[in-house]
């Protein structure tokens, strides 16, 4: 299977599963641990959040932003986003997150539990997309899995890029991009690509806070 076979079905997968999208919150302290911590992130000015799901991170990013401009490119969870987050200094976009470009610049990039979804080979394409999204001084900042999320999966095996199986209540299985970084080896990485970059790990999950590099002149 190829990237743009397996992006579809992750597709479909996220519109599929919008019901059964916030249960994980629901039932894990540690997430909800975790969403409290925008409150101690520089998260600051014009906020560009990217693939916000059903808003979980949105209205803790409002709070902290001047605005907040939230895109996704499944309809269903944000049809829920809209719902949970009021803000009138909140926009939603509809887009698919490997052809949009954003038409401004942003104080901040903040994207969470995305990145394990972005293949490898698209990787320096998505931060150069991150980085041309941000203004000058901007910064981004990500949360995702550890390594050890994985015993959490169906991890597929011999595959060309990183996936996993989900399963529906239903019974329906999708195969999704699923990448889990290592802080050291995604710390390693960016800096070969210019990026100034933290990464802290909490509970498994880690945080990242980096900034683009700089043009000369």
């Amino acid at each position: 299977m190829d990237d743009d076979a397996l992006l579809a079905e992750q597709r479909a997968y996220y519109r599929a599963a919008a019901p059964e999208y916030d249960r994980p919150y629901a039932e894990y302290e540690a997430l909800q641990q975790l969403l409290a911590v925008v409150d101690d992130l520089p998260i600051a000015g014009d906020v560009l959040e990217l693939a916000c799901g059903t808003g979980q991170w949105t209205p803790g990013l409002a709070a902290r932003a001047r605005s907040v401009t939230a895109v996704d490119a499944a309809t269903e969870v944000l049809t829920l986003a809209r719902a949970r987050t009021t803000s009138s200094t909140v926009q939603f976009i509809e887009a698919d997150l490997f052809q949009w470009q954003p038409p401004r610049r942003y104080d901040t990039v903040f994207f969470a539990f995305w990145l394990s979804h972005v293949p490898p080979t698209r990787l320096p394409d998505f931060w150069n997309t991150v980085s041309a999204a941000l203004a000058p001084g901007g910064k981004a900042i990500f949360i995702d899995d550890g390594p050890a999320a994985a015993a959490y999966e169906e991890v597929l095996t011999n595959q060309p890029t990183p996936a996993a199986l989900r399963r529906l209540d239903d019974g329906s299985q999708y195969r999704i991009v699923k990448v889990f970084h290592d802080a050291q080896t995604l710390t390693d990485d960016l800096t070969a690509l210019g990026w100034t970059v933290q990464i802290q790990t909490k509970a498994g999950n880690f945080i990242g806070i980096a900034e683009p590099p700089t043009t000369a002149g």
